[in-house]
């Protein structure tokens, strides 16, 4: 579907968002295209545009001061106005803004978009939040046996990375007694004729995901069920007979299931994020209606980048504005609907919810280990060190090997300002939050970020990146690298027929420049611990990032090792490995430096059958 094509109406964005004169202040009644709420919409790419762009990241890197640089930018803009009013009088062009964007890209919207808020009182909104923590508190307390609370949880996203690490978690948590695990049947399909040769049940689905997580003690497996469903389905999709016999037992329900693919189109990612947010939301609000009914509370998994291009100030936990800088893609925009979505829920109909938003999920915090995901960070990591390995091989040709070294020097060019910050967080820091979420009643009602303190520099990862895998990566200025430089290299990598490497570095561009430039929002964070008593401090985001690397690296070489069942067996004995040498330093192992962990890890794990020397045990 094209992006200026009719949009079916329940997608339309004007049902979250409105269009506001900036001279009258008045609602313009017209129709928003999706394309709008994205940052690349608003920018011309005009050559002094982008010039600019790249002066004010030099700006932030001498100075140190986003402020100072949005001050010399207001400034040469002024100037730039001048200079066109001036130029516009001598051609005797009457209009000025005509003159300023064809000179110097500069262009002055005369409006802004904000999101739709609900008309009722803050005191109301407050007083309503108080009776639902209340409401939770004793339902809560209802299911309480000897003192302890005794949950029976609906997943939805299960197999997803969040979702697999949720399972982990609640298997060791004698507080959930039962969870159901909304999973859909899978095609095995023949790769040549395309043929469906065989269907893989949910349940037969669940009891490998079970094996995938080591999880062996017959005990422990009873907790789980796997049921048939569909989040994007009226009642999650779940059959009216399976639904009767669990609905009354359900105390709570975890909507993690979402669509995590920054590059998605508008629709797939509304269908996924907005429209099976409103399933779960349904689902949950009828389950609460239930006469009789045990529920607690809807816990709405979201994002913490719900807040978009926010350049000055907190992206605040309790309050969502649409950002003045828009949003980086659809993935964010669809996620922030569906947050207004789950408070529409929860402030017209009463639905008990929590909101909890995720920064950037990596891997664990004591071996990195990830259940197989190679998404999101993964993914640059993985070329990076592909590109390594070609540079340093010595098979083929004199012409293939430096074919291959032109190549992977293409590769490791990254489009990042030096200063841009990324909130890396792990996935075990994540749903510990998610979990503790649901004993606290006091959680209903907030939005609590699931964030680090201790962000990263583009220029800390490229550093971390080169210890870590050897790799020198060069980071180029994301604006001018995405509209001039990077056109060019997947031109010429696609004449000389290396479409696969165009593709990615074109994909890894797009997805990533935009939160590779400076000023990238800041969350504010507190609600974790606050609220739901998580500890601190906060994961080191240095030492997990450093696992990352080194779980690439070792256990899915850089993403080749694909098969989830021999993912599984690597992650154990590199579990295994890294907690032995934990408790051997007396310190986490991303602490350790690079040099000095490898020359260990030589020591204690043999990487081609990737066994524990000495141990025989995968």
């Amino acid at each position: 579907m094209s992006v200026d094509t009719p949009l079916p109406d329940e997608m339309n964005p004007s049902h979250y968002i409105e269009k506001v004169s900036l001279i009258t202040g008045e609602t313009i009644n017209e129709q928003i295209l999706p394309k709008q709420l994205l940052v690349q919409h608003h920018r011309d790419y005009h050559l002094v545009d982008i010039h600019a762009r790249h002066m004010m990241s030099r700006v932030v890197r001498e100075t140190g001061s986003p402020e100072e640089a949005r001050r010399r930018m207001r400034k040469v803009r002024r100037k730039g106005q001048r200079a066109a009013e001036v130029v516009a009088r001598l051609i005797g062009q009457s209009d000025v803004s005509k003159v300023s964007k064809a000179l110097f890209g500069l262009k002055d919207k005369e409006y802004f978009f904000r999101f739709k808020k609900p008309p009722v009182e803050e005191a109301a909104i407050q007083r309503q939040l108080a009776e639902l923590r209340e409401q939770a508190a004793v339902q809560l307390d209802k299911l309480s046996v000897e003192g302890r609370p005794a949950l029976r949880v609906l997943l939805t996203g299960g197999t997803g990375f969040v979702g697999k690490e949720i399972i982990w978690q609640a298997a060791h948590d004698d507080d959930i007694v039962e969870m159901i695990v909304v999973i859909r049947p899978r095609q095995i399909v023949d790769r040549k004729t395309a043929e469906v040769v065989k269907i893989v049940s949910p349940a037969e689905r669940g009891e490998t995901l079970l094996d995938r997580l080591w999880l062996e003690d017959p005990e422990v497996r009873s907790k789980f069920t796997f049921v048939e469903g569909d989040v994007e389905q009226p009642n999650l999709g779940i059959d009216d007979g399976v639904l009767e016999s669990l609905g009354q037992r359900i105390t709570h329900v975890v909507h993690c299931a979402a669509s995590v693919a920054f590059d998605d189109p508008y629709e797939k990612s509304f269908r996924t994020n907005v429209t099976g947010t409103v399933n779960a939301l349904e689902f949950s609000y009828a389950l609460q209606s239930s006469p009789g009914s045990s529920f607690v509370a809807h816990e709405s998994i979201e994002t913490s980048y719900i807040h978009g291009r926010k350049v000055t100030g907190l992206a605040r936990e309790a309050q969502v504005v649409f950002p003045r800088n828009f949003y980086n893609n659809f993935y964010e925009a669809t996620k922030a609907m569906a947050s207004f979505e789950t408070e529409r829920f929860m402030l017209e109909k009463g639905l008990r919810v929590v909101q909890l938003c995720p920064a950037i999920v990596i891997g664990e915090t004591r071996a990195g280990n990830n259940r197989g995901d190679a998404k999101v960070v993964n993914a640059p990591v993985n070329l990076f060190g592909r590109a390594q390995e070609a540079l340093v091989s010595k098979e083929g040709s004199w012409i293939d090997r430096s074919k291959g070294a032109m190549l992977a020097k293409m590769a490791c060019v990254f489009p990042a300002d030096p200063t841009a910050e990324l909130n890396l967080v792990p996935v075990d820091r994540v749903v510990a939050g998610i979990l503790a979420a649901l004993k606290k009643p006091a959680a209903v009602g907030k939005r609590v970020h699931l964030a680090g303190d201790h962000r990263l520099t583009s220029h800390q990862i490229a550093q971390i990146v080169q210890e870590e895998l050897g790799v020198r990566v060069k980071l180029a200025e994301p604006t001018l690298h995405r509209t001039v430089t990077l056109p060019i290299v997947t031109k010429v990598l696609k004449t000389a027929k290396q479409d696969k490497i165009a593709n990615a570095l074109d994909k890894l561009g797009t997805i990533f420049a935009p939160y590779s430039e400076w000023g990238q929002p800041i969350h504010q964070v507190g609600n974790d611990v606050k609220v739901l008593g998580l500890s601190t401090p906060r994961p080191n985001t240095e030492h997990v990032f450093r696992l990352l690397c080194r779980h690439n690296r070792f256990v899915q070489e850089f993403g080749k090792v694909r098969d989830l069942d021999e993912i599984s067996r690597r992650e154990k004995a590199w579990w295994n490995f890294m907690l032995g040498l934990e408790d051997e330093m007396g310190m986490p192992v991303g602490a350790i430096p690079a040099d000095k962990f490898h020359a260990m890890m030589a020591e204690r794990l043999d990487t081609g059958s990737f066994t524990l020397l000495g141990s025989g045990e995968a």
